[in-house]
Order: C-alpha cells, then sequence, then structure tokens
C-alpha cells in the first residue's frame, strides 16, 4: 500500500518483554500508512474499550522486524498489503492469517511517466525507477502482462521512493512506479517532463490493506478478534458520518495536518466497512473477492521472485471472525 514516510517509527521495545498479552489485549504492528487510521480513532473514541478490549498500536515499515515480532509472539496483529503479507520469507507454517480487510488502494500508487510515453507498450526497452517491493511494482506487472510483456522488457533501476521527485528531475529516467503524496509532487515540480500518470491503483483491485492475526491467539481468543474488527467498523461509520472529527482524531498519529490528511483520504484509499470486507471474504463455500485478488498477486510475487512459495488462499485466509460478525453462514 502506499507509504508515508516518518522520520523515526516508534520503538519495538515497548512491545518486547510480553510474549503472552491478556485475554483481552491486542498489540498491533503496521506501516505508517494512513489507511490504518481507523484503529487510532476507534482508541481515541473508546470503541475498543467499550467492547472490552484493550489495542496498543505502533508503527513499524520494516516487514522483517514485524515477523519476528510475530514470531515470537511480542504483536498479535499485524496489518500490511496482500502482496506484502504473501512475501519471502513467508511460507504456510509463518504465523498470521487474514482475518479482514481495512481499505484499498483507490489512487494513492502507480506508474507515473515522461510526457513522450503514450501508453504501457511504449514501456518496452524505457527505463523504469522502482522500489522493489512496492504495490506500484505489482501494479506495473499486472499490466505488463495484459499487454504480453514482463519486467524483462524493460531497464529496472532500483531506487527509494521518498527520492521520486529527484529522480524524476532525471531525463534518462522515463517511468517511475511510485506511491503518493511524492507521485503527485514529481508531476507537478519536474513540469519540463510534462509528467503523466501512465498507471493507477484507481484502475485496480489489487492493492488492498489486510489484517493478520496470530493462528494461535484467535484460536484461544476469538471473540476478541470480533470485538477488534467491530471495533475497526465503528470508527469507519464515523469516517463516513463525521469526517472532520475522524480526520481530526486521526491527523496527529501521523505528524500530518488535517488537511493533508483529507487529502490522502479523497483521493489515495477507500475505507472497507463492515459489508464490503464481509463482501471480500466471502464465506467457506462462496469466498470472496479477496481469494482471486490473493492468487493474482500471489502468482505476480513468485514471477518476481519476490515470494519463494506459492501459499494457498484458503490457508491463509480466514473468514470466521467476519462470518460470526455478520451474521453470515
Amino acid at each position: 500500500m502506499t507509504r508515508i514516510t516518518i522520520a523515526a517509527a516508534l520503538s519495538l521495545a515497548v512491545l518486547a518483554g510480553t510474549a503472552h498479552a491478556a485475554d483481552n489485549k491486542i498489540r498491533v504492528l503496521a506501516p505508517t500508512w494512513t489507511g490504518y487510521a481507523p484503529v487510532f480513532v476507534a482508541i481515541d473514541k473508546g470503541y475498543f474499550k467499550e467492547l472490552g478490549i484493550e489495542v496498543e498500536m505502533r508503527f513499524e515499515d520494516d516487514r522483517s522486524n514485524v515477523l519476528a515480532a510475530m514470531t515470537r509472539g511480542d504483536v498479535e496483529v499485524d496489518m500490511r498489503t496482500v502482496g506484502e503479507h504473501q512475501g519471502r520469507p513467508r511460507d504456510a507454517s509463518t504465523p498470521g492469517v487474514i482475518i479482514g480487510t481495512i481499505d484499498m488502494s483507490v489512487g494513492g500508487d502507480g506508474v507515473i511517466a515522461d510526457g513522450k510515453i503514450g501508453s504501457v507498450k511504449e514501456l518496452k526497452g524505457k527505463t523504469v525507477a522502482i522500489e522493489p517491493n512496492i504495490p506500484a511494482r505489482l501494479l506495473l506487472q499486472l499490466a505488463l502482462k495484459k499487454e504480453g510483456m514482463t519486467l524483462d522488457d524493460l531497464k529496472i533501476k532500483e531506487i527509494m521512493t521518498q527520492d521520486t521527485v529527484a529522480v524524476f528531475a532525471d531525463s534518462s529516467i522515463d517511468a517511475i512506479g511510485t506511491y503518493e503524496p511524492v507521485m503527485s509532487q514529481a508531476i507537478s515540480s519536474q513540469t519540463q517532463r510534462n509528467g503523466k500518470l501512465l498507471i493507477s491503483s484507481k484502475d485496480s483491485e489489487i492493492v488492498v490493506d489486510i489484517i493478520d492475526v496470530r493462528q494461535d491467539d484467535l484460536k484461544k481468543n476469538p471473540v476478541k478478534y470480533q470485538h477488534f474488527l467491530t471495533g475497526i467498523f465503528k470508527a469507519i461509520d464515523l469516517y463516513k458520518s463525521d469526517p472532520a472529527e475522524f480526520i481530526k482524531l486521526a491527523a496527529p498519529h501521523y505528524n500530518l495536518s488535517d488537511k493533508e490528511v483529507k487529502e490522502i483520504f479523497d483521493t489515495s484509499l477507500e475505507f472497507t466497512d463492515k459489508a464490503a470486507t464481509a463482501a471480500m471474504l466471502g464465506t467457506p463455500e462462496k469466498p470472496g473477492k479477496l481469494y482471486e485478488i490473493f492468487d493474482t498477486v500471489m502468482q505476480l510475487n513468485l514471477d518476481y521472485k519476490s515470494a519463494d512459495v506459492k501459499l494457498d488462499a484458503k490457508q491463509q485466509i480466514d473468514p470466521s471472525v467476519m462470518a460470526a460478525i455478520s451474521g453470515a453462514k
């Protein structure tokens, strides 16, 4: 999913050393992406407390740190994109099963190109800069695949996404896979490039942020996670009914202004409420759209060799929590 860089993520030290959380406590790690704001808002509004659970949320952008924390039992929940969930070194035994979704990228990720590039086909033989493990890489792969091409047809230059604006100033770079806010900033600031948005997550369903839970704690405390999702959905309902209040609560957690957060929400993401999440997961008898997305992204990750093992969506997605709170059979 798109990511907003924060200079210093909070330390994992506050989470470490307590391998067994209380039965009513949930410790969460997630990248610094505003799509996870409903958790903070639910904490601030007291929604979780009303449901009898305690939720602790921390930022951690380094996936390897999160996997280590999940394995040690230092945290119960990880939130990130489907593609990131699948990536190396995950295999079938790695802790974490998907119990829900929280948001979808609807314009926050994409590929920008020099004005002379008219289509994805015209990227053949061109130099494309991209950070390897971001959603834009998946979007690019998918768009190339539809044209009978692969990343091997391009000249790939690896960059850090936060350098997008500076990299786009280099005329030897024909296109960049990136995300907001630097995606728009690069186009608007480097006017000599006549830049355009060539590929956008607005036109794709594959960039979905999921809620990943340790299987052992889910088995032990299923009701706790029903309450967790219920609190998140209540916060999302607040956003729909009173976006100004939601944004006012969310913004300080990201060191952003209300205006900046509103712009991101308006242009880059869409929260998945209770009904949308229930539809995404479906039931064991009638799997939802998330299974198809999982399989599509899985193949892209295998093709790029960012995943070692072909994971089974039916083993990696557990619709039981959503079924319990939505009344699905």
